[in-house]
This record gives structure tokens, C-alpha cells and sequence, in this order.
């Protein structure tokens, strides 16, 4: 039998041209940690649940769970001992930019996107699904500085803010209100709130008040007035 050598390399040429001229895919934006913030009081017979239910995910990865108490349960008998007025002014901003009217305990909002009561482990799972997206802009914090690198940013412009937290689960024993008599375990308490500056789309730096070592510390790229978040950086 006679063989046939084809050369190869009048196949191999048209290929190669092919293959260059189409482009190679663009790789995939990481989706961002999921910034899940509890709104609660330690005067709110219904908060319970739902700081036990967020501490559950604190631990999960791909998720930053935080716990803001506000201060207007205050007046029923118990002074939140965590609670502070720029919590409640945060809340308050969420609540216009999500269309829900007045706040109320418990809220939970994920990625600054959806909020909801979150008191159920199930409910929790569906904000964190429902708050999911990718980073619009790159964050990185050290000690004394964050940058924010080029990119999308809203009409608007956004707020960068430093967030410290307690990790531990703290254990606080209720002597009036309509928690009285119980010890409520809460954990990753937000103990300061620190608006750094502006976003606008285009690289920056901001100098980072120095944080407490016992605690932790988040920094958030979030659109103006209680906005989506668009980028998230731990401490």
C-alpha cells in the first residue's frame, strides 16, 4: 500500500492565525465578601434570635457579619450598653435607601443591598444570596492607611468607612426592659464607626485612625447614602 504524507505545516499556519485572532477570555471578577449588618438592641424582646442567628455565619467564609446596637429601645427601661447614635444614623440611612420606612429591630441588611428581619437561619442564607455581587473597585488596608484603586463608581460617588469590631461572644446580663433577667450572647459588636473620605472612581488613599489590637477592623466601599457596597477590605 502506498502512504501519503500531507505536510503539516500548511494546516498548522491557518490554525494558529485563527486561534490568535480570537480573543482570549477575560477572567472573571472575584465575587466580594458578603458585609452582613445586624441592627439590634439588647431592648428588643425580638432581637434575640436574630443575633443568634447572624453569629452562626460569622464564621463562614465569604461573609463579614457585624452587629450595630442602636439607641432608640433605650427608653423602655434598658440602656444598650453597645448601642450608640451613628449606628441608629446608619440604620436610619438604609432604611430610606432601601424604601422600608422607619427602621425597626431586628434588621439585617447584606451588601447594602437587601434587608430583611434575618431571625431564622434561613432567612440569614437568602440576604447573604441576595447581597452577593462582585467588587467594582480594589481595597487594601494597613495599619494607618487604605487605598482604593481605580473603577466603577456611582453617579454620586461613595463613602470609604473603617469599621472596628469585638470578635468575641459577649455575654450580657439584662436587668430591666423586656429582656430582663436574661443574658444575651452577642458577638462581632461594631465599637466604632469612621467615615475615612470619598470615592469618586479614581485611585486613592486615605490615612486609618490606628484601631484598639483587641479588636478587628473592616473597611467598606460603600455608595453615598447608605448605597450598595462595591468593595470590602479586612484589617
Amino acid at each position: 500500500m502506498r502512504q501519503i504524507f500531507v505536510p503539516l505545516v500548511p494546516l498548522v499556519a491557518p490554525l494558529l492565525l485563527l486561534w490568535a485572532a480570537v480573543p482570549p477570555m477575560a477572567a472573571a471578577a472575584p465575587t466580594q465578601p458578603v458585609v452582613l449588618e445586624l441592627f439590634t438592641s439588647q431592648g428588643c424582646s425580638s432581637c434575640p434570635p436574630a443575633d443568634i442567628a447572624v453569629a452562626k455565619v460569622a464564621d463562614r467564609p465569604g461573609v463579614i457579619a457585624l452587629s450595630f446596637n442602636v439607641t432608640y429601645w433605650d427608653h423602655l427601661g434598658w440602656k444598650d450598653t453597645f448601642a450608640r447614635p451613628e449606628f441608629t444614623d446608619r440604620q436610619v440611612a438604609y432604611a430610606k435607601a432601601l424604601g422600608q420606612g422607619s427602621p425597626y429591630t431586628p434588621e439585617v441588611v447584606a451588601g447594602g443591598r437587601a434587608g430583611g428581619v434575618g431571625n431564622t437561619p434561613r432567612a440569614v442564607d437568602d440576604l447573604i444570596a441576595r447581597g452577593r455581587t462582585t467588587a467594582t473597585t480594589f481595597v487594601s488596608a494597613t495599619p494607618g492607611k487604605v487605598s482604593v484603586g481605580r473603577g466603577v463608581a456611582p453617579r454620586r460617588g461613595a463613602d470609604v468607612w473603617l469599621v472596628s469590631y469585638d470578635p468575641r461572644v459577649i455575654q450580657v446580663p439584662v436587668k430591666a426592659g423586656e429582656n430582663t433577667g436574661k443574658t444575651l450572647p452577642q458577638r462581632n459588636v461594631v465599637r466604632g464607626l469612621k467615615r475615612l473620605g470619598s470615592w469618586t472612581g479614581q485611585a486613592a488613599s486615605f490615612m486609618a485612625p490606628t484601631v484598639d489590637p483587641s479588636l478587628r477592623a473592616v473597611v467598606i466601599v460603600q455608595g453615598k447614602d447608605a448605597g450598595p457596597i462595591l468593595a470590602v477590605a479586612t484589617l
